[in-house]
């Protein structure tokens, strides 16, 4: 991994938010709050969930691992844009950079195949209820939690290994708030084509195969749920539109971004917000914030550290 290949670059200038002082203000205080709060609901489901007696289920032995991966996501890249919000200056080198994109990828394709054991487990949960303990064993759940580290560190070292020793020695512009695989490649001083044609095969079809595993899996809970009962069908829609919300908001971006064909990518701040931002606190407040058995055992937990 040795970047002294004709490499002249030593740091990447992020352009991050083109507005005025005043609004970047606005943004700081906003995106500190919301990363404040992603990390404090985060860190407190995955005490919650290791100390509550009560919360021992599978469900959330997935949910406090989902915690831990979005807590891991967004400490990457949030604290970064949070304070370069307020410099003029917004660089990072280039081996920041590469660290930057190695962990965004490990953690983001970790957490996309535990949404799909996790959408497993409820399709278990809901389709065979009575085998349920005996197939969502402990076996199988840590089996899951392994599965989800290794898918993610192949596919972050897949592409990293054949990125870091790109020459780099022309432009140093990235337009966005983070390091990213797409838009760092394109400044590289080489022919690039055929590393673009493998991230959008790699990062791509990642995204969308998860996605649409995803989508198959909540529509034969919603058709499971609608032959048992009516009443159940109202509780379930609730329940899984919300989930559905939360994984289009991770999912959407991740598809835009890499399986756009890159001579017509657009770098999009939006979404990157949505998906290293917004898409963290999102999940704790719908998988487990809004579930009730949660709250009386966080209530219990602190009521406990206070005594």
């Amino acid at each position: 991994m040795d970047l002294k290949n004709g490499s002249v670059v030593t740091e990447f200038i992020l352009q991050g938010f083109s507005a005025g002082w005043e609004l970047q203000i606005v943004f700081f205080v906003t995106f500190s709050l919301i990363y404040g709060a992603t990390v404090l609901g985060n860190a407190l489901i995955v005490v919650t969930v290791t100390c509550s007696s009560t919360l021992r289920s599978p469900m959330y032995f997935l949910l406090g691992n989902l915690s831990f991966l979005d807590m891991c996501l967004s400490t990457v890249t949030t604290p970064k844009m949070i304070r370069d919000l307020l410099t003029e200056h917004k660089t990072i080198s280039i081996w920041g950079c590469m660290a930057q994109m190695f962990f965004m990828h490990l953690f983001g394709g970790a957490e996309e195949t535990l949404l799909v054991a996790m959408a497993f487990d409820r399709y278990v949960a809901v389709c065979k209820p009575l085998p349920y303990r005996k197939i969502m064993n402990h076996m199988l759940l840590n089996g899951f939690v392994i599965l989800s580290w290794t898918i993610g560190f192949i596919h972050t070292m897949s592409q990293m290994v054949l990125t870091v020793n790109l020459p780099f020695c022309g432009p140093r512009i990235i337009d966005n708030i983070f390091c990213d695989l797409p838009l760092v490649i394109k400044l590289a001083c080489v022919e690039t084509y055929t590393l673009e044609l493998f991230v959008i095969a790699d990062s791509g079809l990642l995204s969308l195969i998860c996605f649409l595993l995803l989508l198959v899996s909540y529509t034969v809970l919603l058709a499971t749920v609608q032959r048992r009962s009516s009443g159940g069908l109202s509780k379930a829609l609730s329940t899984l539109s919300a989930h559905i919300t939360v994984v289009s908001l991770f999912f959407g971006p991740c598809i835009f971004i890499y399986a756009w064909p890159f001579k017509s990518f657009a770098s999009n701040k939006v979404l990157a917000v949505f998906y290293t931002v917004f898409t963290p606190l999102l999940n704790p407040i719908i998988y487990t914030l809004r579930n009730q058995k949660m709250q009386e055992a966080m209530k219990k937990l602190s009521h406990y550290m206070v005594c």
